[in-house]
């Protein structure tokens, strides 16, 4: 008898850039939630492809079954969010967002402390794109995050990169 083949070896290999197995992960964990532990814990492997297939596993899962990422709040925020890795970072700013509603207040003041740190570090523009995405609209009600925000937004502007400039302006004058 062959023992299950784990998600960790479904998510390994081929081009970096390839959703690889990732859909068929997806389909495995939703049709058997009780594997959706074992794809979260591939945030924890080694291999970078294995992490970036991750991120976009979990986004899906979140999408189809939202509930079942509320339990890993306080982990995406304890452990995932130290993982220095652009796709992690970009997907905590697209999960926080999702579960934003779920979290509760100190969870929420994490979030956002997070989110600050890798939009003030990172140099990746899907990083800073999502993450500027994410706290513009949080800042639309939090009197504290919008001051803070629009000097960021201000200094994104006049990024070299069209895509960061360009969105970093658009929300500037959304909150403005």
């Amino acid at each position: 008898m062959t023992l299950p083949e784990s998600i960790q070896e479904m998510l390994t290999g081929g081009h970096a850039n390839s959703l690889g197995r990732t859909l068929e992960v997806v389909e495995l964990v939703l049709a058997d939630s009780s594997r959706l532990d074992e794809l979260f814990n591939c945030y924890f492997c080694d291999d970078a492809v294995v992490r970036l297939r991750t991120s976009n596993a979990l986004k899906r899962i979140e999408k189809a079954e939202h509930e079942w990422l509320v339990p890993y709040i306080k982990r995406l925020l304890d452990e995932v969010s130290k993982i220095d890795q652009a796709s992690t970072q970009w997907t905590m700013a697209n999960l926080f967002q999702a579960l934003a509603d779920d979290m509760s207040p100190d969870e929420l003041v994490a979030a956002k402390s997070v989110l600050k740190r890798n939009l003030t570090a990172s140099q990746d523009w899907i990083v800073l794109n999502e993450t500027m995405r994410t706290l513009s609209e949080w800042a639309r009600s939090d009197d504290e995050l919008k001051p803070w925000l629009l000097p960021e937004l201000g200094r994104l502007a006049k990024d070299a990169r069209k895509s960061v400039s360009g969105r970093a302006k658009k929300l500037a004058a959304t909150l403005s």
